[in-house]
């Protein structure tokens, strides 16, 4: 092979190697924008079959005027090795509502309850694992 050709062929191979990979990502994520940053119960991207532990579950209770949002996650707390690190809620906005943080040692359940003054609408209520990153819901009230 002269050098001709192989500055040539090198100069493709580099091309490729630059462009498939960034044509693949943008493949990937053209479904799932956000797959790297959250996961949900029909998206757990690479936490497949971790959902029911770690997707909060909300309870919505609009009694005597007031809106009580119960937050719950089914996930062991074995201390500092595995637990939920805190629960955030965000408004319809992503912007931040309240958050309830926990002690691995002292909380044996993540459970969170937070009252909602006059809000109306789509929240969202995040659960983070401190193995398995960030899960999402959404409620509405």
């Amino acid at each position: 092979m002269d050098r001709r050709h192989f500055i040539q062929l090198s100069a493709a191979g580099l091309a490729a190697g630059v462009i498939a990979p960034a044509a693949a990502m943008a493949e990937s994520t053209a479904h799932h924008p956000t797959a790297d940053l959250y996961y949900t119960k029909d998206s757990s991207g690479r936490w497949s079959g971790k959902e029911a532990t770690h997707v909060p579950n909300i309870e919505v209770n609009t009694a005597n005027g007031k809106i009580t949002v119960k937050v719950v996650t089914a996930h062991e707390m074995k201390g500092y090795e595995h637990y939920i690190v805190k629960h955030v809620l965000l408004d319809k906005d992503y912007k931040f509502i309240a958050e309830h943080m926990f002690n691995p040692v002292e909380d044996k359940v993540a459970v969170s309850t937070f009252t909602l003054d006059s809000y109306s609408g789509v929240f969202y209520a995040l659960s983070v694992c401190n193995k398995h990153d960030l899960w999402l819901n959404t409620a509405e009230v």
